[in-house]
């Protein structure tokens, strides 16, 4: 009996004894392996770390100040609107001054009109009127000649001014035409259709420029006695001859 439990008690220690030394060894390799884990773990995040790429710089952030609208950082493009924004442009054309110069009064810068006129007596009287830009001379007397007549109409020296007539843009001359002399004096009277008139040059040799073709008024008769008077500056002035 004695011997019996002595001998259980004998296993009991033994298994005591087997069971501590497995705790143990178990408590030592979990030690170990968690030791060898503990120390693995800052490697392998140290190793992560050292691998991972850096991190690529950011860029700066675009400020916008609205839907649309351009970056405040950012400079807006140039717009053009056709206009020279570089300097003025000197214009030439319409806002050039006329040439001021005086020229020769000739068809191709006046208008001439021929009418009737009730005093004096078969007389008619010619308005000649600067259509130009500038001033032009009214030279001398107009030369005349009625229809297909070979000879120029008689001039009266006695008409002639005491300067030559000067016509700024839409001023007028004026010049009488006696149609016929005293009467029985000559050949009789003419009808006539239409009146040729031709402009004076300065030397007053012969006529300058374009002349005009006028339609006389009905009923013109005229014969070698008449004549016309140099320009005036006046009507009254010509039709006081």
């Amino acid at each position: 009996m004695r011997s019996n439990l002595i001998r259980t008690t004998t296993l009991a220690a033994t298994a005591l004894l087997a069971a501590l030394s497995l705790t143990a060894c178990g408590s030592e390799t979990g030690s170990s392996e968690s030791a060898s884990a503990g120390s693995a773990a800052p490697a392998a995040h140290q190793a992560v770390k050292e691998s991972r790429p850096p991190a690529a710089t950011a860029a700066p952030e675009e400020k916008t100040t609205g839907t649309g609208s351009t970056p405040e950082n950012t400079t807006a493009p140039a717009r053009s609107d056709g206009k020279n924004t570089t300097g003025s442009t000197k214009r030439t054309g319409s806002g050039t001054k006329p040439d001021r110069t005086p020229t020769t009064c000739t068809g191709g810068n006046t208008r001439t009109t021929v009418t009737t006129v009730s005093r004096p007596l078969n007389h008619l009287l010619l308005t000649l009127t600067n259509t130009g830009d500038g001033p032009c001379y009214a030279y001398y007397a107009p030369a005349l000649r009625f229809d297909d007549a070979q000879a120029a109409f008689p001039v009266l020296d006695d008409s002639k001014p005491q300067a030559v007539v000067t016509l700024d843009p839409g001023q007028s001359a004026y010049a009488a035409i006696g149609l016929t002399g005293e009467p029985g004096a000559g050949p009789a009277p003419r009808k006539a259709t239409r009146l040729q008139v031709h402009f004076s040059g300065r030397s007053g040799q012969g006529s300058t420029g374009t002349p005009v073709n006028l339609t006389l008024p009905s009923d013109t008769y005229w014969d070698d006695n008449g004549f016309v008077t140099y320009w005036q500056t006046e009507m009254a002035d010509a039709l006081a001859y």
